[in-house]
């Protein structure tokens, strides 16, 4: 399999150089597909012409791929058109930004809409996601910006204010009022984000809200809801996370169905509040209570602490001005936690990041955040199930330092929440990608800082792992442990698929995770000195085959004793008829090639000849390897690409991950198997790439500064 350089790897570079430079952040977000808003403004102001987007034009592309493609006869009377094409006087936010701004159009992203309307009813939120002073008056170009959290940063997506139309009436998401244009604007950049308009059909609702916060979402049945659920909400709505809950109905949700208590089935409720009281008859216990809000502003519960009911008459004045309680038709009301637990059958918390919220006030999760790949044949080793390649997963150490302030029931331990989210399956639609089932396993360590072996697996049980494992976009679950060092391993539950993930954990207390890597290093890169002892009856053998060959050129060329790549071939497939336990029939001209250069030239002097003594040191580290390839060649056709990493280790070079999977694209064939002229060739160039960066390592600090000649020197060499 030839070698392709891995995007993964230079966009990971490139993003870890722009976070060193403060991108990425809410306050520097990253300029999605490079593109600066204030300069293309400016440049469209000065030109006088409006903004048209190149990265994402007014064509079917970016209506979709399949129903909203080429195709498809629901396209052909699509006409883009500018709202000032569309109707007299167009705003960007009329009255302020709220619920009914946002109608469903011909597009299955209701679980888009829900999030956006839930985002209206935290101002700072919202003006977070829509950046402020934009119109289509004063300074108008045709051209908008958006800011989404995505896979770790924040991004600023542009787009101009073409909107798919027909009979001049908006396609998709549309304002009641006809001139209000924010929501339609903000769903075609979160398109451009996806790529298409169509890759927006179908989700949850926490997806959206994950992007457009940064958070991470918990959800919880009631009929299976912990036992600290009050304790959890109480503590969300202090960090400033968002919460909403509903009530299931057996109908679809569009039919939203009213009951006699006054709540409706099949919508969505926003929490707003829990606290406590004391009522007059109660004088030695507390009632928990929960305030909701109806996005609607109308329609509210008439049981126990609604707004009405005889309960506020058992309260003082001071605790009814503390729960705020006010007698309005609002849409916002009270009700007990335990009204609350048996009327609603869900609930979601959307967690915010610490950089979400500003003020020092509010309590924040500390979050860590780790960014990974599984590659097929390397590091994709599948669920518990397939013990053969699960340790070979991603592996990452968490270290929980500091117990929860109010512990439960007396015990020392940690809270956090672990979000195992993948990466771009969305966008990939149209190349007929899905969502993977994912899931992931916690284990206990103890100060083990290289990556986990196939025996600890086998010999120790999960300390805990999710739920289940599930093809949603993002896997989370709640967890309480003790103080100490674990370490997290995400996984498919197939082995064998590639995809990129983000692992996200959050805690009450101070946490720390990070990928468990492997010091790179080599045993013994430096050949040793030939031994001065006797030469061995194979030695003898092998030293006459070589004079054999080179003596045969070296009388034509008057020079030593050395060999060239085809006539190192020569000699290294007569050694294999002496030598019966060598299984494969002949040396690759390719790979004697890159065994000479890389064997007899590590500081580049450019010989490009093998004498006798390098000879000698290559056939014994040759018979070496050939042990260890036949120790992982049980079935007699190459070494599995997940057991290379154990023969690599064997070999005496201890490396990360990101080098497993390099050695995997570049040496493994389509079996995901590499043959023994392939473990020769990685091998030798290994030992010899090592032996070079110790040449120019001259004070051993483990860094090297090159020259461009000496870095094209060594690598068009190698």
């Amino acid at each position: 399999m030839p070698y392709t350089p891995s995007g993964f790897f230079c966009d990971r570079l490139i993003r870890e150089r722009e976070r060193r430079d403060g991108e990425g952040s809410l306050n520097k977000p990253l300029r999605f597909n490079g593109q600066d808003y204030n300069n293309l403004r400016q440049e469209c102001l000065q030109r006088k012409t409006l903004f048209e987007d190149e990265t994402f034009p007014a064509t079917v592309e970016s209506l979709g791929f399949k129903e909203l493609g080429h195709k498809s006869n629901k396209v052909k009377n699509i006409v883009w058109k500018r709202p000032k094409e569309i109707c007299e006087n167009p705003q960007f936010i009329v009255g302020g930004a709220s619920r009914t701004d946002i109608c469903q159009g011909d597009l299955g992203d209701c679980w888009l809409l829900a999030a956006i309307a839930c985002l209206t009813l935290n101002e700072k939120l919202l003006y977070r996601v829509i950046p402020p002073e934009q119109s289509f008056s004063e300074g108008y170009a045709g051209i908008f910006h958006f800011q989404f959290w995505r896979y770790g940063d924040w991004v600023d997506v542009i787009i101009d204010d073409r909107i798919p139309t027909f009979n001049n009436q908006l396609v998709f998401t549309k304002s009641a009022e006809r001139n209000e244009f924010w929501s339609a604007l903000l769903e075609k950049a979160y398109a451009k984000l996806h790529g298409s308009y169509e890759a927006l059909k179908g989700g949850n609702t926490t997806e959206a809200m994950e992007d457009f916060t940064g958070g991470v979402t918990e959800f919880y049945e009631m009929k299976e809801a912990p036992k600290e659920l009050y304790k959890i909400m109480k503590k969300a709505l202090e960090r400033g996370s968002l919460m909403g809950c509903s009530i299931d109905s057996l109908v679809p949700a569009r039919f939203e169905t009213r009951t006699v208590t006054g709540l409706v089935k099949g919508h969505a409720y926003s929490v707003t509040a829990v606290d406590e009281c004391r009522p007059s008859q109660h004088k030695d216990s507390k009632v928990r209570l929960v305030r909701l809000r109806n996005p609607w502003g109308q329609v509210e519960w008439n049981g126990p602490w609604s707004d009405n009911s005889k309960e506020w008459a058992t309260l003082s004045k001071a605790e009814k001005e503390k729960l705020q309680h006010q007698s309005a038709e609002d849409g916002e009301f009270w009700m007990s936690f335990e009204d609350f637990k048996k009327n609603y059958t869900k609930i979601e918390i959307c967690n915010l990041t610490p950089d979400a919220l500003e003020d020092d006030k509010i309590h924040k999760w500390t979050v860590s955040v780790n960014e990974g790949r599984w590659v097929r044949g390397c590091s994709a080793g599948g669920c518990r199930n397939y013990p053969d390649t699960f340790w070979t997963n991603p592996q990452y150490r968490l270290r929980l330092l500091e117990e929860d302030d109010d512990p439960e029931d007396n015990e020392v331990a940690c809270t956090f929440v672990v979000a195992l989210m993948q990466k771009n399956r969305r966008k990939e639609r149209k190349m007929g990608a899905n969502l993977f089932t994912i899931g992931f396993a916690i284990y206990e360590m103890h100060g083990n800082k290289q990556h986990m072996q196939k025996d600890f697996f086998l010999y120790n049980s999960s300390k805990a792992r999710c739920k289940s494992y599930i093809n949603l976009r993002e896997v989370t679950q709640r967890f309480r442990l003790s103080p100490g060092e674990y370490v997290i391993v995400p996984s498919t539950y197939e082995p064998h698929q590639e995809g990129e993930f983000i692992l996200r954990v959050f805690s009450e207390k101070k946490n720390t995770s990070e990928e468990i890597e492997n010091r790179i290093e080599a045993d013994h890169p430096v050949p040793a000195p030939a031994s001065a002892g006797e030469e061995s009856e194979e030695d003898q053998q092998f030293r006459t085959i070589f004079q054999e060959i080179a003596g045969e050129v070296s009388t034509e060329r008057q020079g030593d004793m050395e060999i060239s790549a085809n006539e190192l071939r020569n000699v290294l497939n007569r050694v294999i008829t002496k030598r019966k336990q060598i299984f494969f029939l002949s040396w690759r001209g390719l790979t004697c090639y890159t065994i000479l250069v890389l064997t007899v030239s590590p500081q580049m002097d450019g010989t490009g000849r093998l004498n006798l003594q390098e000879f000698r040191h290559l056939w014994n580290k040759i018979k070496q390897w050939q042990g260890i390839f036949k120790h992982y060649n049980t079935d007699q056709s190459g070494i599995n690409s997940y057991e290379m990493r154990n023969a690599v280790n064997d070999a005496g070079f201890r490396l990360n991950n990101q080098l497993y999977d390099i050695i995997t694209m570049r040496y493994a064939n389509e079996s995901m198997n590499i043959d023994f002229d392939s473990f020769i060739s990685c091998l030798v160039r290994l030992e010899a790439m090592f032996r070079a960066f110790q040449a120019f390592d001259k004070d051993g600090d483990g860094t090297i500064r090159l020259s461009v000649l000496e870095w094209l020197q060594l690598t068009m060499y190698a």
